[in-house]
């Protein structure tokens, strides 16, 4: 078994609206060294396979076809193997 950790977020040059609100919101608290805030998505995907190899490649097929929109989105995959 392994455990993918899919951590999706927008490119470089895509405008990020909730992290910009959170930015201006931290500094309302006070938080005035807080130069930047860009927002994330991550999934834990488990699955039965033989190979990291094997994950890795459908792990990228479902980011390409259902969990990114590659125009806008980037996504970086961690694998470990676990019981």
């Amino acid at each position: 078994m392994f455990e993918a950790v899919v951590k999706i977020g927008l490119k470089e040059g895509i405008s990020d609206p909730e992290g910009a609100t959170t930015m201006k919101s931290l500094h309302l608290l006070g938080f005035d060294t807080v130069k930047d805030v860009r927002t994330q998505k991550i999934f834990l995907i488990r699955m039965d396979e033989k190979d990291e190899k094997t994950v890795r490649k459908k792990i990228d097929e479902m980011c390409q076809k259902l969990l990114t929109n590659p125009v806008i989105h980037r996504y970086e995959v961690e694998i470990r193997k676990v019981d």
